[in-house]
Order: C-alpha cells, then structure tokens, then sequence
C-alpha cells in the first residue's frame, strides 16, 4: 500500500467559530504587516495559543507536533491523522493532514505548504532545541527570525470581539462563584465544593455558547493551609468551621481564559486573619484604581509595593498583581509582556484586557495563617477601565 505523508481530509462541513471570519481575517492581516515588517516570508506557529488566535483550531498535542502556516497568500494548519476531520471543521482557512507512516511527516507536511530555502518566522518562547534541529533540516531557511515577541504584542490588544467573549467568560466565572459558595459547608470535601462550580460553569457555557467545543474548564478550591498557593490543586480535605477558603473559578470558552478569585471563610475569622484579609481588601482596591490607560506596569506595582511595604505585609506577598487575559490556560498561551511585576515597563492601553489579584501568604504558625486573594478583570479603555467581574469581595461578603 503506497501510504501519503501527507493529505487533505474535508470531512463533514464546517462549523461555527468562535468568531466570524472577518475577525481571523483582520488578525492574519495584522500579523503579514508584521511579517514584512521583519523580513519574515512565511510564519510557523506550533503553540496552541498562535494556532488558536489566528485560525480559531486548539489542538490537543497527546504527544504530537501540530503547526500553522501563514503567508502573504495563505493559512493552514498542519494537523495529526489521529484527529481526522475535526481540524479542517474548527479552523478558519485550509488543513492538511500528515501521517505517521514517517517520523518526520510534520514537517514533509509544512514544507509543502511553506517551501523551503525561505525566511521563517518561528515562536522562540515554544519551539523546542529538537524542533528547531528538524526545521532546519526540513525547511532548509535562507534565515529565522523569532517572531514569539511581535505576535504577543498583537494578541495583547483585543478587538471588540473578543473583549465580548471575555466579558460573557468573567459572568460565567461569577456563576460558578455563587454556585461554590452555595456549596460551602462545614464537612464538605474539597472536592465537592469544586465539581459544583466546576459542573454550574460547564452547563452555563453550554447554554451561552452551543455551537463550542466544551473543555478545559476547572476549579481550585482550597480550605485551611491548602490556601497558601494559588495555584494548589483540590484534595479531600473536609471543611472545619473557622476555616479560610480560597475560592478560585476559571470557565473555558474556546481557549480564552477567565478567572474569579475571592478569600472566604467559614465562621467568624480572628481578629489577625481579619486583619490581613481587610490589609490585602485594600491593596485591591488601590490596584483596581491604579489600572487606567497610560499607567505602566511596573509603577502600578511599586505603588502597591509600598502599600503593603507600609504595614509590614510586603514580605508575605508571593507573586505579580496581575496579568493579560485571551487565549490563555494553566498549560499555555501566558502574555509576558502584559504583567504586573517590576521588571515589565509595558504601558497600558485601551484594548488591553488585565487583572488585579494581590495575594498574601502568612506561614503556619503565625496569627492570620493562610493565603488570601481577590481577583477582578479589568477592560481598559479610551478613558478609565471597567471592572467586569460582578461577585462581591471582602469580609462583609464572604463571612459563611
């Protein structure tokens, strides 16, 4: 049997995107501006987030290399065999298929799109030192330029468009809040806590959104001592009454990335822990103040360096204040450039999707013990920005 490296596979027909085409035209037109800006001929994307932002497809690796091509004429993602037709049905322009007859199909597959002997444009902050090795051998480039920098730049300012999803993505977060602290009980698990948040978003998303691919979509909820950081998966643990909660919703919508964060606690907290709840209550909202359009990142930080540097809590504070939201989950898509830290001197601009979420972490053994966060989105716009996360936050809220 004469097996193809490579083929096209139009199976079923096409269905809704997360956006109209226009919007992915408007973003590939975007970046070939770019591409000839910096010499580049053709560009190879192979991270989920560059495949999904400029033809709507979000792979799923399971091992496999999967890519984009983009050139002045045209766009097509380079899929796996295993996936069959879904890839050509969820993409917006061509697909093309390789097999794995041959370990090196991928890049028989890119090279039939892209051509050899041309300058590649590649995503340095993705693209392996043994991809790398067979791109060159593959593509066999008069030069490659990393362009993980430019596309970043261009992803970091949403369209109207996606600000829309983003904002339904935070209400939805919201939904799954509610239905969490609906769940909050003296002797409840971790773990059943989080699936009632995790199973109120999942249906909501559905509802909103019924012509999406539904994954990715997750809950941490932390008790006691789990709550000390953010990112600390579910356990078993039972809640105790006295405990701190740390509630931490994060709805999938077609690869874009909302989050709702808030500190709870079961029972009346002491007079510490209120004391340090009420601290980083307030190092929020001087965030939520700060973030305009013309603010730097870095001087945003500072600002709330000082504040908690002013009540002997900066050395408990444990990351940046906030980061850029889009196509974007705890396994990839992460917008460097659009940080809250202070080493990022990026200046914020209308457009710009960012969160405030201060976060304190007192060791065990001290008054207050437990990590406390609250966590809000911010659109900036021509003017101001608008805070588009909607459940409540601070000690008059979320006392159970």
């Amino acid at each position: 049997m004469d097996r193809p490296r490579h083929y096209t596979f139009e199976n079923g027909t096409k269905v809704p995107l997360p956006f109209a085409a226009e919007e992915y035209d408007a973003r590939l037109s975007g970046l070939r501006g770019r591409m000839q800006e910096a010499g580049v001929e053709v560009a190879l994307f192979t991270s989920m987030q560059c495949i999904a932002y400029y033809s709507g497809f979000l792979y799923c690796s399971f091992g496999r290399t999967y890519g984009l091509v983009v050139t002045q004429d045209t766009s097509v993602t380079i899929s796996a065999g295993i996936d069959a037709g879904q890839p050509w049905r969820r993409c917006h322009g061509e697909n093309l298929v390789y097999t794995d007859w041959a370990r090196d199909n991928f890049w028989q597959a890119v090279a039939h799109v892209a051509g050899r002997g041309r300058v590649v444009g590649y995503e340095g902050d993705h693209l392996t030192l043994a991809r790398m090795a067979e791109l060159e051998q593959g593509l066999a480039p008069a030069r490659v330029v990393d362009i993980a920098g430019l596309v970043m730049a261009q992803r970091m300012v949403k369209s109207p468009a996606e600000i829309a999803l983003i904002r339904a993505g935070a209400q939805v977060a919201d939904h799954g809040g509610y239905a969490i602290r609906d769940a909050i009980r003296e002797g409840a698990r971790e773990i059943d806590v989080a699936m009632a948040g995790r199973d109120a978003m999942e249906l909501e998303i559905a509802r909103r959104f019924p012509f999406a691919e539904y994954r990715d979509t997750w809950v941490w909820f932390q008790s006691g001592p789990n709550t000390d950081g953010a990112h600390n998966p579910v356990t078993s643990r039972a809640l105790r009454q006295g405990d701190i909660l740390s509630l931490n919703t994060f709805p999938m919508i077609s690869g874009y990335y909302t989050a709702l964060e808030r500190t709870l606690f079961l029972g009346e907290p002491d007079a510490a822990s209120l004391a340090v709840w009420e601290a980083n209550v307030g190092a929020h909202e001087l965030g939520l103040s700060l973030l305009v359009p013309g603010a730097r990142c870095s001087e945003v930080t500072h600002a709330l360096n000082a504040f908690f540097a002013e009540r002997d809590l900066l050395q408990y504070r444990s990351f940046g204040y906030g980061h850029s939201f889009g196509i974007l989950s705890h396994y990839y898509g992460r917008e460097a450039g659009l940080e809250l830290r202070e080493d990022i001197d990026t200046v914020l601009e209308p457009g710009m999707v960012v969160s405030m979420e201060p976060m304190l972490t007192i060791p065990e053994g001290q008054p207050g013990a437990g990590g406390y966060r609250e966590h809000d989105i911010l659109v900036i716009g021509e003017t101001g920005a608008e805070n588009i996360t909607g459940f409540p936050y601070g000690p008059g809220h979320n006392i159970l």
